[in-house]
């Protein structure tokens, strides 16, 4: 048993069946972690620098937390210890948001996010959700084959009756591949999970409150902390939020004004391209006007590039909201389009095709993307992100009008509102789950400390209106702005980042309202 559990903790695999009273006598979040050294693979994937630093351990939770002495599964963390051990101050926990972000490395990369002083400070932990990575990951199929087979027929913008049936269809496909494959923890992945989970987490590691930074989907992790646990919440800090109390009541409206986010960006950025001039923006001149050109031709036909390279209107949508992400990409993405026009318009000026970088798409599936399968490939993704949002975010049980539903979105978001219909919109009506549990608010218990909330001015995935909305409904919080492109900003703007260091540190919080600068601008 102890050799069987040993290496079910490694893996950070789901465990069941521990019947004995003694393996149950006291709640595994009791229990503080044990710290040892992390695996190869897991070494490889930080900094040479950081190797000899951290260390790893398996934080045991309940799969079902109104059950805590049923089955329990596996979060697998990683902590790199404070450079100061006299002069520290506690744990500072980091999720790098999603849903499905695997986090487990961000420790090792603290110094992309913070100043030398909190990794001075504190010990930072980076840890992979539960279902996600390396933490029992949820996985709906086999084999890559079967992900693959899965896919084909599934668009990323369906326009066509045959490709929107084709994707409904296949949609409904991978849902019952979940329903099948994807084991106990398919209806406990609920954000409230994952809180109780980190709960343990801060109790394991022997602080009395927890500290915090969530990017992204991790401020929605973060304010329902603190709205489960108030008690319990030392510092929080929110980067690139959501709308709570919208995102867990009203799914389908959170997706579209998610997709207007990503047009207020595109928007910002192109008025910015003309702004800087040719010189520095290559797609300057009118931009806004040739980027509907573009959009507006590829939604009749293909364009072909004078490489030979084929540009559909799929491939600029998803170009473009991937690299909105990333202002230092706005460069070569412009240069794409610039490119695009000049093959759709051959008596304007263009560049020459030796000027146009390749842009490339940011997520390329971690990487697996590139790698040709082999039969029977043993499949190494996992499908958190569907499992948490579509237990945490509510549809219509149907996608019948999904057609309908998606027009108006196009017609709302002309570039990103059909686009991001294919995504939730489209799978969650048939997920595979009824009635799970998931916290739903009050969002407003009030936190001893005021919770600082982080917001670009053009953010495209989390757009500042959501921002301004977690402040609001937060019980104490403050707001500080960056008047900044991209998603999520902090270890790339020095005001932000001092705010939230004395934050951190020592409790003071920054005044509300403060408006920052980026430390580079995109052009």
């Amino acid at each position: 048993m102890r050799v069987a559990l040993a290496s079910a903790l490694a893996l950070g695999t789901v465990i069941t069946g521990l019947g004995s009273a003694s393996a149950q006598a006291e709640p595994a979040s009791a229990k503080p972690a044990a710290w040892g050294p992390c695996a190869a693979d897991v070494l490889a994937e930080i900094p040479a620098a950081e190797r000899a630093k951290v260390s790893c351990a398996v934080q045991v939770v309940p799969v079902d937390h109104s059950r805590p002495r049923g089955d329990t599964t596996g979060v697998v963390m990683m902590k790199r210890p404070a450079g100061d051990p006299a002069k520290k101050i506690g744990s500072l926990f980091i999720n790098p948001g999603g849903p499905g972000g695997a986090g487990l490395i961000y420790s090792a990369y603290g110094s992309s996010f913070f100043t030398p002083e909190i990794l001075e400070k504190f010990d930072l932990i980076g840890f992979d959700p539960r279902g996600v990575g390396r933490s029992a990951p949820l996985r709906c199929f086999r084999t890559q084959e079967e992900a693959e087979a899965v896919n084909e027929g599934w668009y990323a913008l369906p326009r066509t009756k045959d490709e929107i049936a084709s994707s409904i269809r296949q949609s409904k496909v991978y849902t019952d591949y979940c329903k099948i494959n994807a084991g106990p923890l398919l209806n406990h992945m609920s954000t409230e999970a994952v809180a109780r989970d980190l709960d343990a987490m801060r109790e394991s590691v022997g602080d009395k409150q927890l500290t915090y930074v969530g990017f992204s989907y991790g401020t929605l992790l973060g304010a329902t902390y603190a709205n489960i646990f108030p008690s319990k919440s030392r510092a929080l800090v929110l980067d690139g939020n959501v709308d709570p109390q919208l995102r867990l009541t009203n799914g389908a409206q959170y997706d579209k004004e998610r997709a207007r986010g990503f047009e207020i960006a595109l928007d910002a950025m192109l008025k910015r391209c003309d702004s800087v001039g040719v010189e520095r923006c290559a797609f300057a001149g009118g931009a806004r006007k040739k980027f509907d050109d573009i959009r507006a031709s590829l939604a009749k036909a293909p364009t072909t590039l004078p490489g030979g390279a084929v540009v559909t209107l799929t491939d600029v949508v998803g170009r473009t909201s991937s690299n909105l992400y990333s202002p230092t990409s706005f460069k070569s993405l412009t240069a794409w389009l610039q490119s695009i026009h000049a093959a759709q318009n051959p008596s304007a000026a263009s560049l020459s095709v030796q000027s146009v970088v390749d842009v490339p798409m940011l997520n390329n599936l971690g990487g697996r993307a590139d790698v040709r399968v082999l039969p029977e490939t043993p499949y190494t993704a996992d499908d958190s992100y569907y499992a948490v949002n579509c237990i945490d975010k509510p549809f219509a049980r149907t996608n019948r009008n999904w057609a309908t539903t998606a027009a108006q979105w196009e017609k709302d978001s002309p570039t990103f509102g059909r686009y991001q219909a294919a995504s939730d919109l489209l799978t969650c009506p048939t997920w595979p789950t009824r009635h799970p549990d998931r916290w739903i608010g009050p969002w407003n218990k009030k936190t001893k400390n005021p919770i600082v909330v982080v917001g670009n001015y053009y953010d495209p995935a989390t757009q500042y209106l959501f921002a301004q909305r977690m402040t609001k409904q937060l019980g104490n919080a403050r707001l500080i702005s960056v008047d900044a492109f991209g998603h999520c900003i902090l270890g790339d703007s020095a005001g932000a980042d001092a705010a939230v260091t004395r934050y951190l540190v020592d409790l003071t919080a920054p005044a509300n309202g403060q408006v920052f600068q980026p430390n580079a601008q995109p052009f």
